[in-house]
């Protein structure tokens, strides 16, 4: 490698556009600039993100993500040395949008174009923020993903377990939804569940009865669904308290659930020396959950890293880095490079989520 190598990333895979400059040499990764537009508003009147009117947006901003990106950086398209992109997976409008643009700049600069698997980038991100050593353990936990992953290079991950249906971020916003509370339900739920008695309604556990690290949070999401709907009948509406009291009994399970099969992880990671439990991701924002997953890594001796958020929810730094970790154990793409809806992490393992003539989801 060179003295120092400049790598621009793009990622595009859901509702955030993002372009970053890292530069990467001896010395460790420098973030000169990373720009994020997000999508909130032109998706709000939905409920959700609509993939059509996300990969309009994408086409429109990325370009001008590039721009800002460079300007704030203060370097010319010339001095940049290597194109990184989210190639999947993700909605693949947004996924083309980005590979495209990647191979248009690669193609008239001459400079090579490495795709990144777009969960790469989070699991490779304590790597960016803290220089943690390999291997690590890795929970990822987000609104679209949640997983355990044992990472061990740039390009080795082990899938330990994860969620067989709804992602705790999402089961975060259809709960806010069921009781009555605002978007993003993450934030909103924590807030209300201080005031909450978690031992008001018994919630399932799910999965805590079955060995190994896959989680569950549908059934827990219908139980509270139950518990709301008795409430309703009973009393002909939901009062403030029994809002708080519903946050704080599913919240209080997630946390539960999470710390018990982050235990269970523990299991599969051996090494003994300069141990690190990572947790990247929107849903590590969550104190409760946080300071459980802190108490779980100080049992094991392990050091505990929570990336900064702007570096856990989407954006184009990660994968820059990603793209210089990868660089060094593997050859640039080509012209070639495709867009990938779907291209789980660990291959060897049998598709979590999805399969058919896609392929697995994750």
């Amino acid at each position: 490698m060179a003295h120092h190598q400049i790598i621009l990333g793009l990622e595009s895979s859901c509702d955030d556009t993002a372009a970053a400059i890292v530069r990467v040499g001896q010395g460790g990764a420098q973030i000169l600039s990373s720009v994020v537009a997000g999508q909130a508003e032109l998706h709000a009147a939905y409920g959700g993100v609509v993939p059509e009117i996300a990969a309009r947006a994408h086409a429109e901003k990325l370009d001008l993500c590039v721009e800002h990106a460079l300007t704030q950086a203060n370097i010319t398209l010339g001095q940049v040395d290597a194109f990184s992109v989210t190639a999947g997976p993700g909605l693949i409008g947004g996924v083309v949008s980005g590979v495209m643009l990647a191979k248009g700049l690669a193609a008239a600069t001459g400079k090579p174009i490495y795709g990144v698997n777009h969960l790469a980038g989070h699991a490779l991100t304590p790597r960016l923020t803290d220089d943690v050593a390999y291997p690590y353990l890795m929970l990822l936990v987000s609104g679209g993903h949640c997983q355990f992953l044992l990472v061990s290079g740039p390009t080795s991950f082990e899938r330990l377990g994860g969620t067989i249906d709804d992602a705790p971020g999402e089961a975060f916003d259809k709960i806010a939804r069921l009781i009555a509370l605002p978007q993003p339900g993450g934030p909103a739920i924590e807030k209300i569940a201080k005031a909450g008695d978690p031992k008001r309604f018994a919630f399932p556990r799910p999965l805590l009865d079955r060995p190994g690290c896959d989680m569950s949070f549908s059934g827990l999401k219908t139980a509270v669904l139950r518990a709301r709907d008795a409430l309703i009948a009973d009393q002909t509406g939901l009062t403030r308290q029994d809002q708080a009291d519903l946050a704080a009994g599913f919240q209080a399970a997630v946390v539960d659930v999470m710390a018990e099969k982050s235990r269970r992880a523990f299991g599969a990671y051996t090494v003994q020396d300069q141990r690190s439990f990572c947790v990247a991701g929107g849903v590590a924002a969550n104190q409760a959950i946080r300071s459980a997953l802190e108490s779980v890594a100080a049992e094991f001796n392990a050091r505990f890293v929570a990336p900064p958020l702007a570096l856990c929810t989407d954006n184009a730094a990660m994968i820059a880095f990603a793209a210089a970790e990868q660089m060094t154990v593997r050859p640039p793409d080509d012209m070639g490079l495709s867009a990938r809806p779907r291209w789980p992490l660990d291959t060897a393992k049998p598709a979590m989520l999805g399969s058919g003539k896609k392929g697995a989801k994750a």
